[in-house]
């Protein structure tokens, strides 16, 4: 059985103290696959390290977080496409809008998310998108932007089934994650009518650890608690999850 871990921030100091046990431990489980999502250019060289000492297993993206969206956005767009440039990446991730932390720098989150939906088409590219307090505005820039060429996955997927499928109309696959274990997560209601040929497994380690870890550090390990999940929900087995799952990885990142 192959897992694949869509979306992990492996190079976080959170594994400072113990990164390859981490690693080591998921591929014990059956995590092969890692894909590793940017936030800005002070983490390139930590996910440049993180390739190198495993590079068998982790596929870098690069991209600006729309958290870190600041005064210096364009000098961090520029890092973007410096990077592009220079070799190749699996997406152009995360990207998107995030209105719980700060809603003054919408215009310019929307200006950035907008520039790396244009490179991702350029260099044709899957996006994956963080959407946090923001699923209008970021479908609204779906929708400007949508066409053949653009797709990805909603990382994170914690919407309702409107907004799912909403998504998926816009070539997103979901990526889910701990959430789909919480007991008001309230994906586990519906996520079962969503076929699963439209989901990626992720764990966005650090964060957002699935029960019974909930509230500890998450690690990819923790990826067999969503399949088990998913495996009850959908009433099939562990394997067909993570088979599915990983070939629909394979589908977006080309990899």
């Amino acid at each position: 059985m192959i897992i694949t871990d869509t979306h992990t921030h492996l190079y976080s100091d959170a594994f400072d103290e113990d990164r390859t046990e981490v690693v080591r431990r998921a591929i014990e489980k059956g995590v092969k696959r890692f894909f590793i999502p940017a936030i800005d250019s002070t983490y390139t060289e930590s996910m440049l390290q993180l390739e190198k000492d495993f590079p068998e297993h982790m596929f870098l993206m690069t991209g600006l977080h729309p958290t870190s969206v600041k005064e210096n956005y364009k000098e961090e767009l520029a890092h973007v496409e410096e990077q592009l440039k220079k070799r190749k990446f699996c997406a152009i991730g995360e990207i998107g809008i995030d209105l719980y932390w700060d809603t003054s720098t919408l215009a310019i989150q929307i200006e950035a998310f907008k520039h790396q939906i244009n490179l991702a088409k350029q260099y044709k590219l899957p996006i994956v998108i963080h959407c946090r307090e923001a699923f209008d505005e970021i479908f609204n820039v779906l929708e400007e932007e949508k066409s053949d060429d653009l797709f990805g996955v909603f990382h994170c997927f914690t919407g309702n089934i409107e907004q799912a499928k909403t998504a998926i109309s816009y070539n997103m696959k979901l990526g889910i994650g701990g959430v789909v274990t919480f007991k008001n997560g309230k994906i586990d209601q519906f996520i079962n009518q969503i076929d699963l040929k439209h989901l990626v497994l992720e764990t966005d380690s650090p964060y957002l650890a699935p029960k019974p870890y909930r509230g500890k550090r998450n690690e990819s390990s923790y990826i067999c608690k969503v399949l088990e999940k998913l495996s009850e929900l959908y009433g099939i087995s562990e394997d067909e999850i993570a088979s599915i799952t990983t070939e629909n990885s394979k589908t977006i990142f080309g990899i």
